[in-house]
């Protein structure tokens, strides 16, 4: 069995106030009978179970997260589910709240964690910008002692303690090697269109991709990145100049969102004979895949990741570790054929995620 206070109050023969003051770091307990308790502690492999010990004091995690702002229906998706979230701090011990900042801009979110490190947070989860102050503000987070965790799109080099999301790199080799296998032998170039290279999901999605082109896809060529900045309007004019200046197009590959552009593009143009590969299962991409205008789509799910970005932060407030196969968000590929139903945020799970 494991030992309990009880077994150092008795080893160092001490009571069980003097114990809890020890192991709480309070005052009024002297040095002498401190070092005894400690070396009772130590002889009998003592290890504190932080989580019931916050669960006895009633501990409360205030957590922050800071989500793009913005059309984007993939980030809309997410903080829908960090809104249920919201819903069900209360049985979770999280008080929760959200923080919107201009997608892409590195100044905003570094202003946003800041300001999060200054409120005494006990943890943050932000989708990262690829930027140098970016990764100085998650820093300066974990010198604060805050947890701090990045989803969807990771800065690994940053000191953060957890990435929630999927492997971009296998995503983009998923999509290479799903459009090699589409095209076969027709001829023609592969456009690409990517929100902005400024983050590291769509430029890891994006060396996937490439790596696949060129080995799969027989050495295919792909056209220089289109960046929509995740907006309809301008992917829509990108992609219908692409279709003009290359008509000999065999494909497309949409890393980021702007999806509706892109099908908005792709009906006026008459061009549902490309083969197309898009990321997140929204509205605009469940339309597309309808329509015979998107032959597949990669999902990763953002209740999963919302889940495990709160499971991930109370651990590390705890000093617990985390279960990295409870933790691995997983990769969905959706045809037309097996579109899930349409439905809102899903209630949680009455089990924990195992994927």
């Amino acid at each position: 069995m494991r030992p309990t206070v009880h077994d150092i109050a008795a080893n160092a023969g001490v009571s069980l106030a003097t114990v809890d003051r020890v192991l709480n770091g309070r005052p009024g307990v002297r040095a002498v009978t401190r070092a005894r308790v400690e070396a009772a502690i130590r002889s009998l492999g003592y290890v504190r179970d932080m989580a019931a010990a916050n669960l006895a004091k009633g501990r409360i995690y205030p957590l922050v997260f800071i989500v793009p702002a913005g059309e984007n229906p993939f980030m809309r998706g997410l903080e829908a589910e960090v809104r249920a979230a919201v819903d069900r701090s209360a049985f979770e011990r999280t008080r929760i709240s959200i923080v919107n900042v201009p997608p892409f801009d590195p100044a905003a979110l570094v202003a946003a964690i800041d300001a999060a490190i200054a409120a005494g947070v006990a943890g943050i989860a932000a989708v990262a910008v690829d930027a140098p102050e970016v990764a100085a503000a998650i820093c300066r987070a974990r010198t604060a002692g805050i947890a701090f965790v990045t989803l969807v799109s990771d800065l690994a080099n940053s000191g953060r303690d957890h990435f929630c999301g999927v492997d971009n790199v296998a995503a983009g080799r998923t999509a290479g090697s799903l459009m090699a296998r589409f095209l076969g032998a027709r001829p023609g170039p592969v456009a690409v269109l990517a929100g902005s290279m400024r983050v590291r999901d769509h430029r890891e999605r994006l060396e996937g991709f490439r790596i696949m082109m060129a080995e799969a896809g027989g050495g295919r060529p792909v056209l220089d990145v289109l960046e929509g900045q995740d907006d309809p309007e301008l992917a829509e004019a990108l992609i219908a100049k692409c279709l003009e200046n290359n008509p000999d197009l065999a494909g497309i590959y949409s890393l980021g969102a702007g999806n509706g552009g892109l099908v908005a593009a792709l009906a006026a143009a008459g061009r549902d004979d490309l083969c197309v590969i898009a990321h997140e299962l929204t509205a605009p991409t469940r339309a597309g895949l309808e329509s015979g205008l998107i032959d597949a789509v990669l999902n990763q799910d953002a209740g999963h990741e919302v889940r495990s970005a709160i499971r991930t932060l109370r651990a590390k407030a705890d000093g617990l570790p985390v279960i990295e196969a409870q933790e691995r968000i997983r990769i969905d590929i959706f045809i037309k054929e097996n579109l899930p139903p349409e439905s809102g945020v899903a209630p949680p799970p009455a089990v924990p995620d195992e994927h």
